[in-house]
Formats: structure tokens, C-alpha cells, sequence
């Protein structure tokens, strides 16, 4: 299958790989700082955005394996990789196989233990029956500093700062997802992310994480760096569980420093 995919800039390429609901567009307040000096490469995963669904059943392993055909049949095989959310879990296992280069990850699922997982689980849950529920009324609420701050408190930590804009598309495009509830499942019900060490990844591995991510918490980040030894950790200060959202000037800079 062929990954819907967007194409900004010029320069050596980068892949963005967007996390679970999101389209490619969850990167636009980086998109242009990117695209200043490298070719941006945003891709929608199989069952989101524009990309059709796998064809079998969603789990983290199958969605990999899309990626990494993605970058064979477009000889992008060794091009730098970055990751929100469960787009960061997925670069970190293209690593793990020996694909692309450079890694950034930002704030990656699969490093929890059983009891975080499950308030994962269920707090994503009941997120995603609001959001449908609200659709109806969804410009409404999030036009306004109250509505953004109750619907994405859990996510960011400043959410009333957030475009209206780029609230509206993120929350509908979690309500028209296809595969949403199914790779929310495989979150919640599949392995652990396994780990490598770094020198036998492509290039080096970078792991960003907000210190207000209230999706995957801090804590989590100990278990991801021994899982990945060698790899190099960075904290976003007064950040969510999207860095591109709350700190986007200091998200542009750790990318374009790790993978230059």
C-alpha cells in the first residue's frame, strides 16, 4: 500500500511519522522551520488521514512494516526519522531494525508498566467517546481558550495557547479515523516496545519528552532510555505529550541538531 504523504522544502529528507489520530498536518507549527533547510516528508499512517487502512489487523509490528515499505520502494531507506507519539514508538522500532538514520522521538508510547497502561487505556478511551460525541459543536468549543483547555488538558500543557485552527483538524481527524479504536486496542492489549542498544541502530537516537505529558508520564522515559542504552534524552520544560505543539521553536532546533 502507498501512504498518503506531503512533500515540503528542499535539502536531505526527513520523514515525520504522526502519532494515533493524527494526520500529517499535527506538524504544522514545525513544518515551515523544517522546511526552511531540509525536504519534509509527512506521511498519514495506514487507517488515518488519507492513507487506506492495513489490510489486516492493526498492530504496532503491521504499521512498521507499512513504513518500512514506504521508504524501500521510495529508496528512502536511510533517510533521518521523526516521531510523535505513536509515531515515535514506530521510528524507534524502524531503528531497531536497522532502518533510516538518524532517530528523534518524541514522547513514544510502549515504555509503560501494567498500571500505566491501563489508565492509558482508559483515559484515551473516554477521550475519543467525548470528541465523537461533541462533533456537532466541535467549532464551537474549540474556538474558544475554555473549550481547548477541557478537551486537550490531558495533552498539552497549554491549551488555551493553542490554535483553534489546528484544534478543530486534530480532533476531527480522531473522529473519522478508520483505525482508530483498533490501534488503540493494540496499544493498550500489545508488547511492550523492544529495544536495541544505539550503536547498533543506523545513526544516533534522540528521545524527547515533555515534563507535563500526561499520556505517557516522565517516568516513562527511564524505561525507554534502558531499553535504548546509548540513546540521548531531552526534556521539553512546561510541555504536553506534543512537543511541536508547546515548545515548536525548541522541537525544530533538537531535530535539525540530532540529525545534521
Amino acid at each position: 500500500m502507498e501512504l498518503n504523504a506531503v512533500r515540503r522544502g528542499d535539502g536531505p529528507p526527513l520523514l515525520l511519522v504522526p502519532g494515533l489520530g493524527s494526520t500529517w498536518q499535527t506538524f504544522e507549527p514545525v513544518l515551515p522551520a523544517l522546511a526552511a533547510s531540509r525536504e519534509v516528508i509527512a506521511v498519514d499512517l495506514p487507517g488515518f488521514g488519507s492513507s487506506a487502512p492495513l489490510a489486516g489487523k492493526v498492530t504496532i509490528a503491521g504499521l512498521a512494516d507499512a513504513l518500512a515499505a514506504y521508504l524501500e520502494r521510495n529508496d528512502l531507506t536511510g533517510i533521518d526519522l521523526v516521531g510523535s507519539s505513536v509515531g515515535a514508538r514506530l521510528v524507534l522500532e524502524l531503528a531497531r531494525r536497522g532502518l533510516g538514520r538518524h532517530v528523534v522521538a518524541l514522547d513514544p508510547g510502549g515504555f509503560w508498566s501494567p498500571r500505566q497502561r491501563t489508565a492509558f487505556r482508559l483515559s484515551i478511551a473516554a477521550s475519543i467517546r467525548l470528541v465523537r460525541l461533541l462533533q456537532p459543536v466541535l467549532p464551537a468549543v474549540t474556538g474558544t481558550a475554555v473549550g481547548r483547555t477541557v478537551l486537550l488538558a490531558q495533552l498539552s500543557a497549554r491549551p488555551w495557547a493553542l490554535s483553534p485552527e489546528l484544534v478543530l483538524r486534530e480532533l476531527r481527524s480522531w473522529a473519522a479515523a478508520p483505525s482508530y479504536d483498533a490501534l488503540l486496542e493494540a496499544l493498550a492489549y500489545g508488547p511492550d516496545q523492544e529495544g536495541v542498544p544505539v550503536e547498533a541502530t543506523p545513526g544516533r537516537v534522540v528521545i524527547g519528552w515533555g515534563r507535563a505529558d500526561r499520556v505517557v508520564t516522565p517516568s516513562q522515559a527511564t524505561t525507554a532510555l534502558a531499553r535504548f542504552p546509548g540513546a540521548r534524552l531531552h526534556w521539553f520544560d512546561a510541555c504536553g505529550h506534543f512537543p511541536m505543539w508547546d515548545q515548536p521553536a525548541q522541537t525544530v532546533e533538537l531535530i535539525l541538531d540530532s540529525t545534521a
